[in-house]
């Protein structure tokens, strides 16, 4: 329980955190709930962000060399940025709307440039960033991609053999087109590198949250039922999980006056109490290997012996007892009140199964758990009251006080002894 308590109440453990700038840059536009569809959004951005980033490079470096002989590739620069750069808006359109304009402007831009200035250039290597669509589409649209994909390599193909050489723009131009294969080389790392960051950063944060939430549902699982049956639960193989035990332990405790302790407390000091006592009672069914079933307001029900080891399972319940008793003797008082605590121990035959759907909880029943419920309500305060199988069981390692016959109700009359303390092995 403690394990399950640190994990819920734990910070997610974070992968790379982009700085919160970035995380809203790449975000703007997206109004979108559904998570598959913001991380594609978002790769959008990205993308659409590293190839405005591109343009305006080109347009630096080109204006730097020639100002005025390259102006229609100036425009086709601005133009190309002011497209990107306005791509974010179109999310609320739909959820491929601005992945498929982006595309779209990228292809039919490149091409008019790779033909303006030849294949000389080198800027036929941009399509070999259309891989990176799939990043923006999601394999579930995978169809969607290769409406696009397959025009690039198509477009790619025939440029290499029927594109001119230099182009029409500055044809005679040889340190522009060096300058231009360089830059075309560079940015096209960079935005590969851009890219592929940014989805492989998505998905090492996606895997850790999963990581962590399989964890919280591993602990859930393992402090709702015991791990035995959890694994059994895990592996699927059983349809229905049902048992019959033919002598199982069973403990059921309750403090004796709560309910006048508690009438004019406020409710956070006796749910703090209820708290610390549950928590207290975990502790020592985990120390002594002892199984809780449930807790009961200010009453609790445990077993022991699911695995078919009787001896060793009323043992460690009887040892469970003492040390629940000791424990209680030294706590704190409810409010001004010191609590007693009753005892109740039984070893018979019981049934045991996962019960529910939506709220599933494991649980036990048979003549057992009633004797046993029967044994804490007919005890005495400060008492651990066990019954003749109880102290047949285990009379070998634990000293009993006979307490005589007992009238139990819908049981009859029955000899019961109470549990005094454990005998010293020599």
């Amino acid at each position: 329980m403690n394990r399950l308590h640190e994990l819920i109440q734990s910070e997610r453990t974070r992968g790379l955190a982009l700085p919160a700038w970035l995380e809203r840059l790449i975000s703007v536009g997206i109004v979108s709930t559904d998570r598959q569809v913001i991380h594609r959004q978002r790769c959008t951005n990205v993308a659409a962000g590293a190839l405005a980033a591109n343009a305006a490079s080109h347009l630096v470096t080109n204006a730097i060399h020639d100002f005025e002989g390259l102006m229609v590739i100036h425009l086709y620069n601005l133009c190309i940025m002011a497209a990107c750069l306005l791509v974010p808006r179109l999310h609320r359109f739909g959820e491929n709307v601005a992945a498929i304009t982006l595309v779209t402007t990228v292809i039919c831009g490149n091409t008019f440039v790779v033909w303006a200035l030849g294949i000389s250039s080198d800027l036929h290597i941009y399509f070999t960033i259309s891989g990176a669509m799939l990043f923006m589409f999601g394999v579930q649209n995978w169809r969607l991609f290769l409406v696009f994909f397959l025009p690039c390599v198509a477009i790619l193909l025939f440029a290499l053999n029927y594109a001119p050489v230099d182009g029409f723009v500055a044809p005679t131009d040889g340190a522009l087109r060096d300058m231009l294969s360089t830059n075309a080389m560079l940015n096209t790392i960079i935005i590969n590198a851009a890219m592929i960051f940014y989805a492989l950063t998505a998905l090492r944060n996606a895997e850790l949250k999963l990581e962590q939430q399989y964890e919280r549902s591993e602990a859930l699982v393992t402090t709702i039922l015991p791990e035995s049956v959890a694994e059994r639960l895990r592996s699927g193989a059983e349809e229905r999980i049902a048992d019959r035990i033919e002598m199982l332990s069973v403990m059921f405790t309750d403090l004796v006056g709560f309910t006048a302790a508690s009438h004019d407390l406020p409710p956070e000091n006796v749910v703090d109490f209820l708290d610390r006592l549950a928590r207290d009672f975990e502790a020592l069914c985990e120390m002594h290997r002892v199984e809780k079933i449930k807790t009961i307001g200010d009453g609790c029900m445990a077993v022991a012996g699911l695995d078919g080891n009787a001896k060793a399972g009323a043992l460690a319940i009887g040892r469970l007892a003492l040390a629940m008793m000791q424990g209680n003797a030294a706590g704190p008082t409810l409010g001004n009140h010191k609590l007693g605590l009753r005892i109740g121990l039984h070893c018979g035959d019981a049934m045991a199964g996962v019960i529910g759907g939506m709220r599933f909880s494991y649980d036990v029943w048979g003549d057992a758990v009633n004797v046993a419920a029967r044994m804490e309500s007919h005890g005495e305060t400060d008492r651990i009251q066990a019954s003749e199988a109880f102290r047949a069981l285990t009379a070998d390692r634990f000293v009993f006080e006979p307490r005589g016959t007992i009238e139990i109700k819908g049981i009859g009359e029955m000899p019961t002894f109470y549990l005094v303390g454990e005998k010293k092995m020599a």
